[in-house]
């Protein structure tokens, strides 16, 4: 496992972590499993309790405030597939030894900040700095909300005959963070005013929104069924996840995957498929047959694009890819790519 980067396989998953959890309490309604991305805990009454857990994110050359704002988001991402926001936030900061205290009061202001605008309490953690810590992960976080138990959705309630919707477009996070960490690169071969609209493109990498408009500000909305934030694996590891979460399979057109030109021009600059690499903002949506165009267009008015891309099939159908009308089996990455793009530029010398 020493050589893999990203996040790990559902084989492995099954073979090491999903029979050994611990305690078995009859109130974890929805426990640690592949491509969900929320753990369910049944309250008294009717309510219920989510909790969602990521690495907290520290890259000195993209910014301390981008950092904050990257380490807040991508959890409350996460929680946003129930379609409630988060209330509460556990913190354990790892940070460098060489951390100045001066660099963790502007971080940890930015994180207080982000997590007041979105509603949520820091309700505790750790805190302490290491020698020899040198990754781009300072630690980890917990996010935690709690709403009633039948108005929350998680990635493995999707089905059969579902619509699969794609916000935005492919490779956000992927192309904003490469942009802004290898400017001077990016503007030789692309030229400035891309580099900067890629670069502007960083904000986007929340997906808040695009849940909040799927179910509605009041969840008054039934019709969508499941959601999934892209991550590591991007797009179409996102419909992956979901679909084998749900223990369903999926049917996926190519020509329908929503790319934006910024996204393809920097993507192909470092040699990546945006269809598989990180893509933070995006959301995955199913909804139920005959509803797409309602979601898409209460998402419009939001000033949110979104894609209808394929469907929900039965698991023996499989995950497959149409391409020019041929379909090809839609295979896991154990590794996402843009980590080795983004140390193979690093490496390289690339400013």
């Amino acid at each position: 496992m020493s050589n893999k980067l990203g996040k790990i396989d559902h084989h492995l998953f099954e073979q090491f972590i999903s029979s050994k959890c611990g305690f078995n309490r009859n109130e974890v309604t929805i426990g640690p499993e592949f491509g969900v991305d929320v753990s369910i805990i049944d309250l008294p009454g009717d309510m219920a309790m989510a909790l969602t857990s990521d690495p907290l994110t520290l890259i000195p050359t993209l910014g301390l405030e981008e950092s904050a704002w990257l380490s807040v988001q991508l959890m409350a991402n996460d929680m946003a597939t129930t379609g409630f926001l988060p209330m509460y936030g556990q913190f354990v900061l790892n940070l460098p030894a060489s951390f100045s205290k001066s660099d963790f009061q502007i971080y940890w202001d930015y994180i207080h900040r982000f997590c007041s605008k979105i509603g949520i309490a820091i309700t505790g953690g750790h805190t302490g700095f290491i020698e020899g810590q040198n990754s781009t992960m300072a630690g980890g976080g917990t996010f935690i909300s709690i709403a009633p138990k039948n108005k929350m959705l998680v990635s493995k309630y999707a089905k059969p005959g579902d619509v699969i919707l794609v916000t935005k477009s492919c490779a956000i996070s992927t192309v904003a963070i490469l942009s802004m960490c290898f400017p001077e690169t990016v503007k030789n071969k692309l030229g400035s005013e891309l580099q900067q609209n890629a670069c502007a493109t960083f904000y986007h990498t929340s997906s808040l929104e695009d849940a909040l408009a799927a179910v509605g500000k009041n969840h008054e909305h039934n019709d969508v069924t499941a959601m999934h934030d892209v991550t590591e694996g991007g797009v179409m590891g996102a419909i992956y996840e979901l679909a084998t979460a749900s223990g369903n399979g999926a049917c996926i057109y190519n020509d329908k995957l929503p790319i934006g030109d910024l996204q393809s021009a920097v993507c192909s600059l470092f040699s990546l498929d945006p269809r598989n690499c990180i893509g933070a903002g995006s959301m995955i949506i199913t909804c139920k047959n005959g509803s797409a165009n309602d979601v898409i267009n209460r998402l419009a008015k939001e000033n949110i694009n979104c894609t209808e891309v394929g469907e929900i099939v039965r698991k023996h159908e499989g995950i497959k890819l149409i391409t020019n009308k041929m379909a090809s089996d839609v295979l896991y990455s154990e590794n996402d790519p843009y980590w080795a793009a983004f140390f193979k530029a690093f490496n390289s010398g690339w400013k």
